[in-house]
């Protein structure tokens, strides 16, 4: 089978000591969302730039399709979408126009533009506000307009670096379905995201990077399975005695505890699952803390996330 992407041994560094990428490999399916998550630094762009012919790696190999991004640059971009992390859109031109340009610079012919920017206005429910001047459009529809721009010359691999950044929450929805919608047409998508969730909810396979190595790779269960804990979540009805709940959680469970003071909960890892849960109500009972909710459940991406790199933070640029 040939990989829609494969990655092997990448490496970039810039200047002498700002080492990007030391080692990245991964290979993509076709047809699937792929998503890449790190923190600030850890070398996502840096991967995006190395496959769409941006930027030359230092040694390793990157390959779109079989074709090799370093010695097959043109081949590659004829295959290729790309939506970066700012909407590249000309706010002077109109959404129509917009589009117009990215496929006469794809040399495509007049009347293939015509029905091309035609489906893609629909698709992405642009239509409305076709013939208006981009600077009138709100964040979620330039954001719309761009991956459309990126679509023109019918790509089969997309690149999208952080997408919604910026973006409401109903746009968000809006870009999520759309990205859904690509995948199922058989586009593969290489996916940043700055947004945990985001990826829970599109990837059907993750790398995560850190430091510009990887730290974990496959799907979303099995990278949970792999931290091989389960946490134990206790929500209070009276916030004051958080504290005391942080302490009992780190007395049984020899982790650390992490405190949601605005939602009133206290989580912490459980290495013994079911017997350390028993230990929390037991100490909980006999402290006398009301307790509104406790259970044990598997960590979600924000938790495997913070035990894999270390950083603590609900979005990872």
């Amino acid at each position: 089978m040939t990989f829609a992407i494969q990655l092997e041994d990448l490496r970039k560094t810039f200047g002498h000591t700002v080492r990007a990428l030391d080692g990245v490999s991964f290979d993509i399916e076709p047809g699937t969302i792929f998503g890449l998550l790190g923190p600030n630094g850890a070398g996502k762009t840096t991967v995006v730039r190395i496959l769409t012919t941006v930027l030359r790696a230092d040694s390793g190999h990157a390959r779109v399709l079989g074709h090799d991004v370093m010695t097959e640059p043109d081949e590659v971009r004829t295959l290729i979408g790309l939506a970066g992390q700012s909407a590249a859109v000309d706010e002077n031109l109109t959404g129509a126009e917009n589009l117009w340009m990215v496929g006469r610079l794809n040399h495509m012919s007049k009347d293939q533009l015509r029905v091309r920017s035609s489906s893609l206005l629909e698709q992405f429910g642009l239509t409305d506000a076709a013939d208006r001047p981009t600077k009138t459009y709100s964040g979620g529809m330039r954001r719309r307009l761009d991956v459309a721009a990126s679509l023109v010359a019918h790509p089969r691999v997309l690149f999208l670096d952080e997408p919604t950044t910026g973006l409401d929450p109903a746009s968000r929805a809006d870009v999520w379905a759309m990205i859904e919608g690509l995948a199922s047409e058989g586009t593969t998508v290489l996916l940043t995201t700055q947004y945990l969730e985001e990826a829970d909810k599109l990837a059907e396979h993750l790398v995560v990077i850190d430091h510009g190595k990887t730290v974990a790779s496959g799907t979303l269960g099995a990278i949970k399975a792999s931290i091989g804990q389960d946490v134990i979540e206790v929500a209070l009805a009276d916030p004051t005695g958080l504290e005391q709940v942080g302490q009992i959680l780190r007395r049984v469970t020899s982790g650390r505890p992490r405190l949601d003071r605005s939602g009133r909960r206290a989580r912490a890892s459980a290495t013994n699952g079911t017997s350390d849960l028993a230990a929390v109500i037991g100490c909980l009972s006999d402290a006398a803390i009301a307790v509104d909710e406790i259970g044990l459940r598997r960590p979600t991406l924000d938790e495997v996330f913070l035990a894999l790199t270390g950083t603590d933070q609900k979005g990872v640029p």
